[in-house]
Formats: C-alpha cells, structure tokens, sequence
C-alpha cells in the first residue's frame, strides 16, 4: 500500500484534474438527457430505455472491476482501461446530444449502453486508483475531497454552458452539445496528467491474485459469500443504494418540477441549479471538518439529516415561491457535497476490511460494485419516476390538474425524505470508525512486513 506521508499537491491535483472534465456531462446525462428524449419518445419509453441501458452494468462494473484489480500490464492495472473509457464516452456523448430528428428507442439505448459502458471503464479504476494512494483514514477523505470537490466545480461549469448559448441565441439543445465537446477538450489533457503523474501502487501478485479471469459458478458463488459475509460492505452499499435513489428521484425530476410545480423561468432554472451545486461546493471543507471530529459516518448521516429538513417543505410550495425553493436548492446542496465526499472514503475503509479478511486486494471490484449501484439508483429513479408521473395523470405536453401537480410535488421531495430516513437508520452505527480503521491497517502492516 501507498505510505501514509501526506500526497504532494502536484500528486493530488494530477489525481482530481479528470474529475472536471467527467462531471461536466453530468447535468446533460442525469437531468436533461431524460427530459430531452421524453418529449419525443414520452415518459415511460424514455424512462424504461434509460433503465435498460443501465442493466448492462451488472455484467460490466463487476467485470471491469475484476480485470482492473488482477491484470497487471506494464502501463499499470488502471491506468489502460481509463484511456479507453474515456475514448467511447466521449464518442457516445456526442451521439446523444447531437441526436437525428427522427430519434427512436433503439438509437437512445444503444448510445446509452456505449456511454454506460465507457464510463464505467473510467469510473471504475479511477475510484479504485484513489483508494489506494493512501491508508490514513482521514487522509482519504482528502483525497476524495479533492476529487469531488472539483466533480462539483465541473457541475456547476457545465450547466453555465447552456445558459450562456442561451442568451447568445443558440438553443437548449446546441448548448448540450457544447458541454459534450468541452468535456472532451478538457479531458483529453487532465487525462493525459493523470497517467504522467500519479503513480499506481504496485502489489505482490498473491495480493492480486491469479491473472486469468476464469468465470464459473463456483467461483462466482465463492466471491458472492466473501461480499455478503463482509457486514460493513453490505450495510455501505445498502445505504448508499437507497440513498443514490433519494438523490436520483429528484435529479430526474429536478426540470419538471422547476416548470410545472414552481412555474420557472429558464433564467430562474439556470440560478436555481447554480444555488445547488455551487452549495454542495462550498460545503465540502465544512463536511471534512465535521467527518474529521466525529466520524465520516454520523457526519453523512447529519447531511442526510439537514437535506431531509428541506425536503419536506417542499410540498407545500406554490407556483413562484422562487425565492423559497432558492433556500432548498442551498441546503439541498450542501447534503450533496458530503453525499459525493464521505461514502467514498468509507468505502475505502470496507476494502482494507475485506483485504485483511481475504489476503487480496480487490478495491477494483468493491468499486465497481459501488458504481454498479450508483448507476442502478439512479436509473432505477428514472424507471419508476417517470411511469409513475404518467400513472397519476402527469403530462409534460399539456395542462396537468392541480392533483397531477401534487403527485410530481411528492414523488420529487417527500419520497426522497423517506428513503433518506431508511438510509440513515442503516449508517449511524457504521462499525468502521477511525479507531478500528487504524487497528485493520496495523494487522494489515503487520502481515505484509511478515511477507516482506
């Protein structure tokens, strides 16, 4: 494992470069890409498209997962499947903001699954990459703070970009387009530092384990028991499931609700986004102090906690309370700065857990698994959200009754506060705390000095 001397900044800086250029498609992909092929396709088709696409996941995150842990090549373990990933996501971004007129179900599913696809190859050994250039259990949230602080920095510049091409007359679509290509410009070179400049960690091969990738059913089952039997990953990945779906609801939802609930401008749109990720920015520093006091498991749960608390007035909102929902957007988004920085960190703790238990080092595979469950809320949320709106009697192409408006009121604010509830009762006694993670990591020093 990497030595627990703080990373230089040129070490940190190199490692959070591409985190801006792969969130700028973020807004485009999660909360206009729905709304955009809706209007041609309709809600549940576009809804049950997108859900299916995601599907590919459960053979792919775990698959990219595995290989990137065991394959040591001689550019590194992570370092060929980024560049890779990165080549057809930045393919398949231009293919779905640049769509024909005449779109179908069949060309939104096939450019999502190759976007899926590639982000995956980048997502997965990024994150997994980052897991390891530390072992300091505070320390790791530093290097997560980085990463997602400028995910959110790339967020917040990404949806500038539609409002500038806006007012310079091009329409919502080109402005989508623009971000597409500006993540590509941007991310060829952080890309290119990245691999220049952070070194991977180098592991004995009985820590890897065998270089084949022989899949059987036994082997399958014997991996699947070592996950289950892992308490915390379990209680982790729960947590973070349900609430990847409390942020997904809403995230789908975001635009309908911004033009029907509250009767938005797109001036007012364009602010109220700004208001919420520019929160979640600001907020990360405040996080990692608090995480850094009391644990990064209670201070997620008090995120959770204080979205919640602005959540629920939502429902009570009537067309034009812009400058109240503005308070939501900022508390909102200060829950999302520590949603993006805390649950990484300790699931970078799990791994150390499950690598004293097992004798192998498999953070690819934990991460991709926590990908896979990422992209499974969140198209879950798409999935049901969208059919559910269309049960109740909701339409994005007429007038909607004052019930219909409801529906969208509770489903976007009132189901994520549930789900937030659940999935804080399942975290505030994470067992992982730092005095246990420092106990893993000396057993796990200990050993590896014996195999020295």
């Amino acid at each position: 494992m990497a030595s627990e001397k703080a990373l230089t900044r040129t070490c940190l800086a190199a490692y959070g470069a591409p985190a801006f250029a792969l969130a700028m498609p973020t807004i485009p992909a999660f909360v206009y890409l729905p709304a955009l092929y809706a209007e041609g396709l309709g809600l549940a088709a576009a809804g049950l498209v997108l859900l299916s696409a995601r599907v590919t996941d459960v053979i792919s995150d775990p698959l990219i997962g595995v290989v990137s842990d065991r394959y040591q090549t001689r550019w590194g373990r992570r370092k060929p499947w980024i560049i890779v990933g990165a080549i057809l996501a930045g393919f398949a971004l231009i293919r779905l903001f640049q769509p024909p007129s005449d779109v179908t179900a069949t060309y939104l599913l096939t450019w999502a699954i190759v976007l899926y696809l590639g982000w995956t190859l980048v997502a997965v050994p990024y994150t997994a990459w980052g897991a390891e250039l530390s072992n300091d259990y505070h320390q790791r949230s530093r290097i997560t703070g980085v990463r997602e602080g400028l995910t959110l920095i790339g967020i917040l510049a990404a949806g500038a970009v539609p409002a500038i091409t806006t007012s310079m007359g091009w329409t919502e679509a080109e402005g989508l387009a623009a971000v597409s290509w500006m993540a590509i410009a941007l991310g060829a070179p952080a890309i290119a530092f990245l691999l220049i400049k952070v070194p991977e960690t180098h592991l004995q091969r009985s820590s890897i384990g065998p270089p084949r990738l022989v899949i059987t059913v036994t082997n399958i089952k014997r991996a699947t028991s070592i996950l289950a039997g892992n308490k915390p990953f379990v209680r982790l990945l729960s947590a973070w499931f349900i609430n990847g779906m409390a942020n997904g609801i809403p995230a789908a939802l975001f635009l309908l609700y911004l033009e029907f609930g509250l009767q938005a401008d797109q001036s007012q749109r364009s602010l109220l986004i700004l208001a919420y990720f520019l929160s979640g920015v600001l907020s990360i520093p405040l996080w990692l102090t608090l995480s850094n006091r009391f644990g990064k498991h209670r201070a997620w749960c008090w995120a959770m906690l204080v979205t919640c608390a602005a959540f629920i007035w939502v429902p009570f909102l009537s067309p034009g309370d812009i400058a109240a929902f503005s308070l939501v957007c900022v508390f909102t988004g200060m829950g999302l700065g520590a949603d993006l920085v805390l649950p990484p960190a300790l699931q970078a703790d799990v791994v150390d857990f499950d690598r004293l238990r097992s004798g192998q080092a498999r953070a690819g595979l934990f991460f991709a698994l926590w990908s896979m469950s990422t992209k499974m809320a969140l198209a879950l949320a798409v999935g049901v959200a969208f059919p559910a709106l269309q049960a109740l009697g909701f339409s994005p192409d007429g007038d909607n009754s004052a019930s219909a408006l409801r529906s969208l009121a509770v489903i976007y604010a009132g189901v994520p506060v549930v789900l937030k509830i659940i999935a804080i009762a399942l975290i505030w006694t994470f067992p992982i705390t730092r005095a246990r993670q420092e106990l893993i990591r000396r057993r796990l020093e200990r050993r590896q000095s014996q195999t020295d």
